[in-house]
């Protein structure tokens, strides 16, 4: 996996898990990373819909997007 793939899921990770940042924020987090499509892109948004800190809703969206990786 090329490495700018790599550092750009982490970053978008820490995005999605900074409680101090809006939900909108987390939640465009969450959303580009669903759209990056690769394998580790996939465990990363299972990551995040295991992380019982978000809210639920943010949880589900990190679901939704897994999902979407998958089909």
């Amino acid at each position: 996996m090329p490495e700018p793939i790599i550092s750009e899921i982490r970053k978008l990770t820490s995005i999605a898990t900074d409680m101090d940042l809006a939900g909108s924020l987390r939640a465009n987090a969450i959303k580009s990373m669903g759209s990056i499509g690769t394998r580790d892109a996939l465990l990363a948004l299972l990551e995040l819909a295991a992380n019982e800190s978000l809210t639920i809703n943010e949880r589900k969206l990190a679901i939704k997007q897994a999902e979407r990786n998958i089909k």
